[in-house]
């Protein structure tokens, strides 16, 4: 059993002496692991960082096997974010969501398109790539059979003025229809709706809308809970929003 296909490094643990028992997202394949042998070298440890990305080639005898893995470096995503913490965060907190939530060897193409476009913003910059990581964990939930319905109000069933989304159903609810219930939901950011530009208070609201979710039904469901990194990215925005302490 053979194949050699564009990837998405989403992790890397050193396994032995010298290997690394690797983790990849691809097109056809899913989430794919294998053992780089070396992959723990100084000369291999570069190209295995989560977020880069490469061509990987994976072989083994039996398709059930673990299989070795070799690859060659097409983008290298996390050396370039070093240079910006929020980068590095964004890219982090994506891999290991994706390296966490889905299912191995499970084919999820549009998954696989989406990270590499948060890889591709993040050369822009960290504020651009925010909004598509929101955007991408929205596409997961749908993938995985939690979809959020954000096109109509649950109440009104317009889509004029969406604003909130009930943490229960994951359904939107317009500005007027909040009423008494508006401190229990959970604020929708406009860029979700495809409207407008964004700011530190929009991805944090993003981010706790698609935590929400993910928590409660994609890893609360198997006992876990939201991967670390996933959990700072939102300290890290949240500091950004919050006021200057006040000088004494």
């Amino acid at each position: 059993m053979e194949w050699q296909a564009p990837a998405v490094v989403l992790d890397a643990r050193p396994h032995g002496e010298s290997g690394a028992l690797v983790t990849l997202l691809t097109e056809a394949h899913g989430r794919h692991a294998g053992l780089a042998k070396g992959g723990a070298s100084r000369a291999q440890a570069p190209v295995w960082q989560p977020g880069n990305l490469v061509e990987a080639r994976w072989v083994a005898r039996l398709a059930e096997q673990l299989g070795a893995v070799s690859a060659e470096m097409v983008h290298p995503a996390a050396a370039l974010a070093m240079e910006d913490p929020l980068a590095l965060a964004v890219l982090r907190a994506a891999t290991a969501v994706a390296d966490a939530a889905l299912p191995e060897r499970e084919p999820h193409p549009r998954l696989f398109h989406g990270l590499v476009g948060i890889v591709a913003r993040l050369a822009d910059s960290a504020a651009a790539a925010l909004p598509e990581l929101v955007r991408w964990e929205a596409e997961l939930l749908a993938d995985l059979g939690y979809g959020l319905d954000l096109t109509r109000c649950a109440v009104t069933g317009t889509a004029e003025d969406l604003a909130f989304v009930s943490p229960r159903s994951g359904r939107a609810v317009s500005a007027g229809a909040a009423g008494e219930w508006r401190d229990r939901l959970l604020p929708l950011p406009t860029f979700l709706l495809g409207q407008g530009p964004s700011e530190p208070a929009d991805w944090l609201a993003g981010l706790r809308l698609t935590g929400h979710f993910l928590a409660r039904d994609v890893f609360g469901s198997t006992h876990r809970g939201m991967p670390q990194p996933r959990e700072a990215l939102v300290d890290r925005v949240a500091a950004l929003v919050a006021p200057p302490a006040e000088m004494g």
